[in-house]
């Protein structure tokens, strides 16, 4: 079963949407021509922002010795830098992640399942195969629901932030953010197990009446199509197929479960006639399954509100969209300009729980994302009920460092507004242009200098060296932890650094 709360929310902490304002930047300095360029204005285009080392600034730290050989004569493009080889283990390490052992044991230990029950070892399965599918798929739906996620995260925050050793947290951190192992795991099983009960009531057709078995057939082909619509190539690829057939071809397939708990719990196969008291379907461990997967499922639903939102628009890459009310660190929101399709993930910045706005940031990515900048909506419908980022897992820490790539921002700079014990680092290309004044000023009215680096790639030549950056400081702000939202190379380069140097980092997660 796919309903609408399994929506992955993870495009927002991808920095999916910053491909204007990372990827195309430069990646080594552009080369200053001197001829008939006057000395001020060779020192000028060399300039150190105050307060920010040379290091920092992307140049070397002897500034004459740059200045006399600019020039002398115009400096050559650098060579470029090498490619950094990790170990095998490293790599391995990072590929295995926490999202594929989850997923893994719970597959595993599912197919264990099933197996045992076809050899007539599982005594159980014979007679709750039903159970076992409704449980699956109601664990499924629990861990993509909004309000059961941010519960396990009070529970992690409130119970571990202030004995559990380090250790302790990064652990219940990194179960925080790949909990969508066991939502997918716990789906492909559920099928899984439908698949098996499904068999086993055609072997048996000759008691069974057809209702009950057309109707286990239908739910079989809506859960399958739900759960394959569901892959990362879908999903990535084409939204809106995603959405239409995970989440309608979802609720059809919640609708048919419904009818095949009721038919096949009211059918006595041993009397081949139906049953018409209530005591056996009241009874039945499928039914309350069933109860509690819809009152889940339905809960994110009736938090929907057409709200009103004021869209400023810095530049043709960026919408900045201003709601009223405050709220937590580390949350991130669903928008759509209907109520029902195309809904999308963005990180919520806010100062605070008391502040009077929140704000979105929508980097023009498809269609969706263009038509906010074309034709700035008055109303959005959004669900209230906001859903837990990683970010959200900060308040366990003592102190972190919070790095981010273009759009990325916002989902990291809640976290480094509401928390004076977090490191902002922002990389982008023209970020003050590009953002405009209202991020801007949430920055530098909340943030002190020393608490943050804003490397505009634009005016510093290229990008930094982000392992580098993230070493000096780690070290110099006391980090205990890193938390990384960029785009998959940017991703990539800085999880395997920070795993090679011992640095504790959680990076974006792709849905495998």
């Amino acid at each position: 079963m796919a309903p609408s709360t399994w929506t992955h929310g993870d495009d927002a902490e991808k920095g999916l949407y910053d491909k204007h304002s990372d990827d195309s930047l430069p990646s080594t300095p552009s080369a200053v021509h001197v001829e008939d360029v006057k000395k001020t204005q060779i020192v000028e285009s060399y300039s150190t922002a105050p307060g920010v080392s040379p290091i920092h600034e992307g140049i070397t730290p002897d500034k004459e010795l740059v200045l006399a050989a600019a020039i002398a004569e115009p400096p050559k493009k650098p060579a470029p830098k090498p490619k950094v080889k990790y170990s095998k283990w490293i790599l391995w390490c990072l590929w295995f992640n926490t999202y594929r052992k989850l997923f893994t044991f719970v597959t595993v230990f599912n197919l264990v399942g099933i197996i045992l029950a076809a050899l007539d070892i599982f005594t159980y399965a014979q007679n709750h195969l039903g159970a076992l599918v409704l449980g699956n798929l109601l664990c499924a739906v629990l861990f993509r629901n909004e309000l059961f996620l941010r519960f396990l995260y009070i529970v992690a925050i409130y119970g571990l932030r202030s004995w559990a050793p380090l250790s302790i947290k990064l652990a219940a951190t990194s179960i925080l953010q790949h909990v969508g192992g066991i939502h997918s795991g716990c789906a492909l099983s559920g099928a899984a197990w439908l698949v098996y009960k499904i068999v086993d009531i055609i072997r048996y057709r000759a008691v069974q009446h057809q209702a009950v078995i057309a109707t286990g057939i239908i739910t079989n082909v809506m859960v399958i199509i739900s759960i394959l619509s569901a892959f990362p190539w879908v999903r990535n690829n084409h939204h809106n197929v995603f959405e239409r057939h995970h989440r309608f071809i979802g609720w059809l397939g919640l609708a048919t479960t419904w009818v095949f708990v009721i038919l096949g719990n009211t059918y006595d196969i041993k009397r081949g006639e139906w049953r018409h008291d209530s005591n056996s379907l009241l009874s039945a461990q499928e039914l309350w399954f069933a109860v509690f997967m819809t009152i889940f499922i339905m809960i994110p639903w009736l938090t929907l509100r057409e709200v009103p939102v004021e869209v400023e628009i810095p530049s043709p890459r960026v919408a900045v969209l201003r709601f009223d009310r405050g709220m937590q660190q580390g949350l991130l929101g669903r928008i759509s300009r209907t109520s029902i399709m195309e809904y999308h993930a963005f990180g919520i910045i806010s100062e605070g729980r008391k502040s009077k706005y929140h704000y979105m940031i929508c980097g023009v990515q498809g269609d969706f994302t263009q038509e906010l900048v074309n034709n700035p909506p008055k109303t959005v419908w959004t669900r209230e009920l906001k859903f837990a980022g990683v970010g959200h897992a900060s308040a366990m820490f003592k102190r972190g460092i919070r790095i981010c790539t273009g759009t990325g921002i916002g989902a990291a700079l809640s976290t480094c507004i509401q928390s004076p014990n977090w490191f902002l680092i922002w990389i982008g290309s023209d970020q003050e242009k590009v953002f405009g004044p209202t991020i801007s000023a949430l920055i530098h009215d909340n943030i002190e200098p020393e608490r943050m680096i804003l490397w505009d790639s634009k005016k510093r030549g290229g990008r930094p060296d982000t392992v580098q950056l993230l070493k000096e400081t780690y070290e110099s702000f006391g980090a205990e932890v890193i938390f990384i939202t960029s785009n998959k190379q940017g991703n990539d380069e800085m999880m395997r650094g920070c795993r090679a140097a011992g640095m504790n980092a959680f990076g974006t997660l792709w849905d495998f």
